[in-house]
């Protein structure tokens, strides 16, 4: 059975559209005019790149990302964009990059202290299960559950009995079950922080969400460069992408929407500060899902 298409003759119709074609790709539905079986190999490549980026253009558009604050964020809303990796994919790949180097090798995200299995045989000698109080932390806890709902106040009392290793296991499935789907959420509210910040600037909303998701992509791929040197024990190097991770925003600020140099750095801190309240509300919520599941 002959399986060749059109790429052996020369195409003049496309075959999805049937729209009179000249060159590679059709200028009414953009599909391409030589068409092949495709192997295995791309069938993986092309499942894979719907969620990460892998083209070659990738490693040229993680250059400027990385060393030259603001760059993509100016090159796209000037309107140079085929050049470079979409926003989004290059924020899910440097998203998803991240929170598999922190699992794979970084360091715990939740430290529950205390000698695991002690905690709830202690607490049933103290008061009626379900009822004891071993910190004021745990305490207050129970105190808004049982505020809250009955149904809640049981279930943190659950938790609450479990073992440090339990509790450990429990919040962090949670964190990398949730935070990642958190994290995202969180760009619509970082654009709108900077909506609020340059009000009058004459910015849409869209350029603001433009820049959240470089700079939250940035973020991500450089606290992962820091886990990795980290780990490899370069003290130095560790200490220099601190800074540049530091420096970074308020440079691609300046690039990005120019101004005076201490607004842009009266506005950075106020933008840090709030995204770093949201960042630990949604990290909390987290928490707090592992908690009531």
């Amino acid at each position: 059975m002959t399986t060749h298409l059109a790429h052996e003759h020369e195409v003049t119709h496309c075959h999805n559209c049937g729209a009179a074609v000249q060159y590679h790709y059709c200028s009414l539905c953009g599909q391409e005019t030589r068409l092949h079986v495709a192997s295995a190999g791309e069938f993986v490549h092309e499942f894979i790149g719907h969620y990460v980026a892998l083209e070659g253009k990738l490693w040229e558009t993680l250059r400027f990302l990385m060393l030259r604050p603001g760059f993509l964020s100016a090159e796209y809303i000037g309107g140079r964009r085929k050049r470079y990796i979409e926003p989004l994919r290059v924020y899910l790949t440097l998203s998803l990059l991240f929170f598999a180097v922190l699992k794979l090798g970084g360091p715990p995200v939740v430290d529950v202290a205390g000698d695991p299995g002690a905690a709830a045989p202690r607490a049933a000698q103290v008061a009626p299960r379900g009822t004891a109080v071993t910190s004021p932390e745990e305490q207050a806890m129970r105190s808004a559950a049982a505020i809250a709902s009955p149904a809640l106040e049981n279930k943190v009392n659950a938790f609450l009995q479990l073992s440090s290793a339990e509790k450990n296991r429990a919040l962090q499935g949670a964190f990398f079950k949730y935070v990642p789907y958190a994290m995202f959420l969180l760009m619509p509210l970082f654009a709108l922080y900077l909506k609020l910040l340059y009000l009058g600037s004459g910015r849409h909303y869209g350029e603001h969400f433009l820049f959240a998701l470089h700079s939250n992509a940035f973020a991500f791929g450089m606290f992962s460069v820091i886990i990795v040197v980290g780990f490899a024990g370069i003290a130095l190097l560790t200490f220099a992408c601190v800074v540049w991770l530091f420096a970074w925003l308020p440079m691609a600020m300046q690039r990005v929407y120019g101004g005076p140099r201490w607004l842009t750095f009266v506005r950075w801190q106020a933008l840090s500060v709030l995204h770093l309240i949201s960042i630990a509300a949604a990290i909390m919520g987290a928490m707090g899902i592992a908690v009531v599941a």
